[in-house]
């Protein structure tokens, strides 16, 4: 293994193609304004650095980084890259990580837009989350303790899960198929549009006209605050507590609630069920 400790780096492809590297306590970042420090390196271990330059990891294999800080200028960080462990780690550049598989984010803070583009397998415990377009079209996440805000996450992602997060978002969900979110709150509008084989399990969900259009809509034990228009053409079995402002429109299913404001059913093709209890 080769070690670089309390080293300074700003030159273009600094580091390319390394195997087998550990860097630590070193800055990339200087006059010299480089890109892609770590271009094309496999088995490389980054612990307390710092990163001020961009493309420093793409096309990487085997990439652990610990209690490091990517800044606004790190702009797409990680890209193309498998086999990746990030701990405790701010990652604030734009479009931070993007087309990578196996990934593994624990205690971070994340501030950047269109983060998180088609990636597959990624588990992230204990972080933040500050992004717009959240996500977009990855699959396999599983999440926990995860706090995110910014329009429009976890749009057209697949086979995932989520438990204990808070999301403050809009648009959020829509086009996302065969995901399950539990012990969850949620506040945005229009939630989970267009949306298949989605369940919401002891949520908390707050925000105008949410779950329309949706195909194999669960909820079960979901507290639904200031929701009015819910459920629109949506096909859906709900067991919700609690009082909800308006339905309307459901397609088909069964939506159980102890208190509705309003029900609104002016389509003939409306077929769903609304039991008070």
């Amino acid at each position: 293994m080769i070690i670089y400790k309390n080293e300074s780096f700003d030159e273009e492809r600094a580091l390319y193609g390394s195997d087998d590297i550990r860097v630590e306590n070193c800055r990339f970042d200087g006059l010299a304004d480089g890109e892609s420090a770590m271009k094309e390196s496999r088995n490389v271990m980054v612990d307390s650095s710092f990163f001020n330059l961009r493309y420093p990891f793409w096309h990487n294999e085997h990439l652990h980084i610990k209690d490091s800080e990517m800044t606004d200028k790190c702009r797409a960080a990680i890209w193309y890259s498998n086999e990746i462990k990030i701990e405790n780690t701010r990652m604030h550049g734009i479009k931070g990580l993007r087309e990578c598989k196996d990934v593994e984010i624990n205690g971070c803070n994340i501030i950047s837009p269109e983060f998180g583009w088609s990636v597959k397998n990624i588990v992230m415990n204990n972080s933040y989350a500050e992004s717009e377009y959240f996500m977009l079209r990855s699959s396999e996440l599983r999440f926990d303790n995860i706090r995110m805000s910014g329009k429009y996450a976890f749009q057209y992602i697949t086979d995932s899960d989520f438990k204990n997060c808070r999301f403050d978002t809009k648009d959020a969900f829509w086009h996302a198929k065969n995901v399950t979110i539990r012990d969850s709150f949620i506040k945005g509008e229009y939630l989970a549009w267009y949306c298949d084989n989605v369940t919401f399990e002891n949520c908390t969900i707050i925000g105008t006209q949410p779950l329309c259009y949706a195909t194999n809509l669960k909820l079960i034990n979901c507290k639904m605050i200031e929701a009015d228009l819910s459920f629109e053409k949506s096909e859906v079995d709900a067991t919700l507590v609690g009082d909800i402002v308006s339905i309307k429109n459901p397609k088909s299913g069964t939506i159980r609630v102890k208190h509705v404001d309003e029900i609104i059913i002016d389509d003939e093709n409306a077929k769903g069920k609304i039991i008070i209890n």
